[in-house]
């Protein structure tokens, strides 16, 4: 998927969009330097996220586990009923890795409004070139 790998990363003004609107977070040891980030949307009744990016330098270190559970409490706190996610059915890290977070698929014809538009976007955009699926986990707070 070298497409993926070479797509540009958020543009600043979109990275100043989810600061102001309070849905980014990143986890540093080091203030000056980032290890991880999460951005995420409210959609529908839900905390969807967009997108969770991990510097390959301090992978496997569950960086990433830990935004997501801190977007599970945030979510939470905004009295959202999950969060929700797009991934890539095959990809080690995608899918597979969100379902051991808790993460079920969710049926194409199960979609919210707003989690079918996020599935139209990413077709347009091309990501539908490999097996995509739309998932949830359901927030017991």
């Amino acid at each position: 998927m070298p497409q993926i790998a070479d797509d540009a990363p958020p543009s600043v003004e979109e990275l100043e969009g989810y600061v102001r609107r309070g849905s980014a977070w990143v986890a540093a040891t080091d203030p000056d330097v980032p290890e991880a980030y999460l951005l995420a949307d409210r959609i529908d009744d839900v905390l969807h996220i967009e997108q969770v990016s991990v510097d390959p330098t301090y992978a496997r270190l569950g960086r990433g586990r830990e935004l997501i559970e801190h977007a599970a409490r945030q979510a939470a706190e905004l009295s959202c009923s999950a969060l929700t996610l797009t991934a890539f059915v095959t990809v080690p890290w995608n899918a597979p890795y969100y379902r051991r977070l808790g993460f079920m698929e969710i049926p194409d014809g199960g979609l919210s409004p707003g989690l079918a538009a996020v599935r139209r976007r990413e077709a347009e955009i091309g990501l539908d070139r490999w097996p995509r699926t739309a998932m949830r986990r359901t927030l017991a707070y």
